[in-house]
């Protein structure tokens, strides 16, 4: 399909809420499409602009600036994006709608508790021990979305049904739409 299709879709939601996993379900099933596609996971694309994070407010100004940016020109160039990000404040998101025409926003719902079991990277450790004074849901605020065009609670679905779920509306509402 031509650049006019493409589209971004933000995954967001607190660190372990489902994010990577849905991304990897849902990747497939646009690729299906005949969509060029690609995943922007924060923690990759943190390696190369951030080698060694601090996590403070200027760097993650910086960093999902840089991120949107960098999704607003795959999209310019006819691939479709999907940002596997917790961009814990809305105005990352927001900078990013603004770069992007066609976007979606998409809320992983997840409580914290919940993602704390499910946190397999020990990010959640890490700010409980002390080692870290900047986690999303712990120290730091998470500011959901407020009117997501999807909205995925994960304790009622598995991360493919979740992806069905973003490919409806993206069938029903975004590529099929003139």
């Amino acid at each position: 399909m031509s650049g006019h299709s493409s589209i971004a879709i933000w995954l967001t939601g607190l660190p372990a809420s489902g994010k990577s996993t849905i991304a990897a379900a849902l990747k497939p099933q646009l690729e299906e499409l005949g969509l060029s596609v690609d995943v922007l996971e924060s923690d990759t694309v943190r390696r190369t602009l951030t080698p060694v994070p601090t996590y403070s407010q200027m760097e993650r100004d910086l960093f999902y600036r840089a991120l949107a940016f960098m999704g607003a020109k795959l999209v310019s160039h006819g691939v479709t994006v999907i940002f596997d990000a917790t961009a814990n404040r809305r105005a990352y998101r927001d900078f990013a709608r603004s770069l992007i025409p066609r976007f979606i926003e998409v809320a992983v719902e997840c409580p914290l508790e919940l993602a704390v079991q499910r946190d397999y990277k020990g990010t959640y450790q890490r700010g409980q021990r002390g080692a870290s004074s900047t986690v999303p849901g712990l120290q730091d605020p998470y500011e959901a979305p407020l009117n997501p065009e999807v909205r995925i609670d994960t304790t009622k679905v598995i991360a493919s049904e979740a992806a069905e779920v973003v490919m409806k509306f993206v069938q029903d509402r975004v590529l099929y739409r003139r």
